[in-house]
């Protein structure tokens, strides 16, 4: 079954607009179409909690991917790797546990 997503940012001054005006979120929804009035109160709670944290100063998370990492860089990486297990096996027949 798929999800009934509705692009409710593309509305969002249009939804203020109304909540200033003393709409329910019931009405709103009906007004715009929407499934049911959930998507205009999660909406809200959202917007609400992104103002809170904007007045607090909290800075959003950075998402996206990671800087691509060089060939070379792999290739450090995977010697380092390979002379500590190498110190390591050492270490434990020397401890005798091996």
């Amino acid at each position: 079954m798929p999800r009934g997503y509705t692009k409710v940012l593309e509305h969002k001054e249009n939804i203020m607009e109304r909540i200033v005006e003393g709409k329910t979120p019931r009405e709103i929804a009906q007004e715009f179409g929407f499934k049911d009035k959930y998507v205009v109160k999660q909406f809200l709670h959202r917007e609400r909690r992104r103002e809170a944290k904007q007045q607090a100063g909290i800075l959003p998370k950075a998402r996206g991917r990671k800087a691509a990492v060089s060939l070379q860089e792999y290739k450090y990486e995977n010697k380092r790797l390979k002379m500590e297990n190498e110190l390591l096996r050492d270490f434990l027949r020397i401890a005798g546990r091996r």
